[in-house]
């Protein structure tokens, strides 16, 4: 390394950066497809599925900077820090922010919920997937509701609530990857790095 170059450090190991990776993929996949084709759709349901499993494990057992006690806060001290950030007086974390932390928690949420209700939609409608034999035991009244109204149009006026949930959910997880760029956007022009390319290869600047 010559006196120009910039300290590095090892920062994110290569299963958050693979795991990140997966959920890029598997979400624009799957929103894109919408169900078409059903294979493609099922398959990248079932990584992102996978993929948080796996990371929420990683947030307990992982090395420090993946593990949840490194990052996630309370509301109020990510408001402070979003708050600084906007004013160019913000810290800078080698891991992430509180207001980084609080994200990662609501999209592994999103995605959970939205994975967990696609699979539920396939077991209800088709009696496939992972979760047939639970799904089908419930109560016929508790995976359908009567559209009103349509009954007197002459049609059939079923909704299924799960795919209702997988729909609301993949919106919200869509909003919440918009507002995860911009934060990321204004945090690389904030703090003069590139966070995009951090979690690409792992290494950032040192403190």
């Amino acid at each position: 390394m010559t006196q120009t170059e910039t300290p590095q450090i090892k920062v994110w190991d290569p299963l958050v950066r693979i795991g990140h990776l997966v959920l890029i993929v598997g979400f624009v996949i799957a929103y894109l497809t919408e169900g078409e084709p059903e294979w493609l759709h099922t398959f990248a349901g079932y990584a992102i599925a996978v993929t948080v499993a796996i990371r929420i494990l990683w947030g307990v057992v992982g090395p420090r900077r993946a593990r949840f006690t490194d990052f996630v806060t309370g509301p109020f001290r990510a408001l402070d820090y979003l708050r600084a950030l906007i004013a160019g007086r913000s810290p800078r974390y080698v891991g992430h922010s509180p207001a980084g932390g609080v994200m990662v928690v609501a999209l592994l949420v999103s995605l959970a919920v939205t994975a967990f209700a696609g699979m539920a939609t396939l077991a209800s409608e088709d009696g496939r997937g992972p979760l047939a034999g639970i799904i089908q035991q419930l109560p016929q009244e508790a995976m359908k509701v009567e559209r009103a109204g349509h009954e007197e149009e002459g049609e059939e006026g079923e909704e299924n609530p799960w795919k209702e949930v997988h729909g609301a959910f993949a919106n919200l997880t869509l909003l919440l990857v918009l507002f995860h760029l911009g934060g990321v956007a204004l945090a690389s022009y904030r703090h003069h790095e590139n966070l995009p390319r951090s979690m690409v290869t792992g290494y950032k600047r040192a403190e």
